[in-house]
């Protein structure tokens, strides 16, 4: 009797690992079949069922490769635009060579780049003209999202490129807040480095619009 139960245990679970295999050669086809047509709605579909944008084809080159050797601009963007897409600086030289939009409204290449802590990336995003302070859809910025994701270098980058640290999105979260939330303790201090600074430089400005003009001649004695 426990043979019989074991053997359609074996049994349910056979079938049940060939239903999976199906459902997974299906997906499969589906996707690189609208990679190659730069179908986005059906990359769209299969990528939030779960469907890994990392996928290699059958000679084992990935997805966003293969798009940009299509080419399939809007595919290669859409898989760009996942966080989880493994993302070479190669491949974004490629993207920018064909001239994918670095600036499309919403969440941004320079937004995921920051998120993923793409040092190498950002650069050259900002060297092709990437807004450096893009919104997101709820306002969040490209240095709130490394601070809270991304690295402390890709933080500092930011920040030394001229990114603005006291911008706020829509929830009223700074830069600084996103570190804080994300216990991200070293992009946390280099952000209040940069506010330290920030705030000094307005210091020495305001002194310098009140100090009084030495061409004013006050106070200077009068000679005969």
């Amino acid at each position: 009797m426990q043979n019989i139960n074991k053997l359609k245990k074996n049994i349910v679970f056979i079938v049940f690992i060939s239903f999976l295999n199906s459902v997974f050669a299906g997906a499969y086809e589906d996707f690189f079949k609208a990679v190659k047509s730069d179908n986005t709605k059906v990359i769209q579909s299969l990528l939030q069922r779960g469907f890994d944008p990392n996928t290699v084809n059958p000679d084992g080159v990935p997805a966003l490769v293969l798009a940009l050797r299509e080419p399939s601009l809007q595919v290669a963007e859409l898989l760009l635009s996942r966080p989880e897409t493994r993302v070479e600086l190669p491949l974004v030289k490629k993207l920018v060579e064909r001239d994918a939009d670095v600036n499309k409204t919403g969440w941004t290449p320079l937004h995921y780049a920051a998120t993923g802590g793409h040092v190498a990336v950002i650069e050259h995003l900002l060297e092709h003209s990437a807004y450096i302070d893009a919104e997101s859809p709820n306002g969040s910025t490209p240095l709130m999202m490394a601070a809270m994701y991304g690295s402390p270098e890709s933080v500092k980058q930011l920040i030394q490129a001229g990114a603005d640290l006291t911008l706020k999105n829509h929830l009223g979260m700074t830069a600084l807040d996103f570190a804080i939330q994300g216990n991200r303790r070293n992009s946390q201090e280099l952000i209040e480095t940069g506010l330290e600074r920030l705030a000094a430089r307005k210091a020495r400005s305001n002194a310098d619009r009140n100090a009084p003009s030495s061409a004013s001649g006050h106070g200077i004695p009068q000679t005969r």
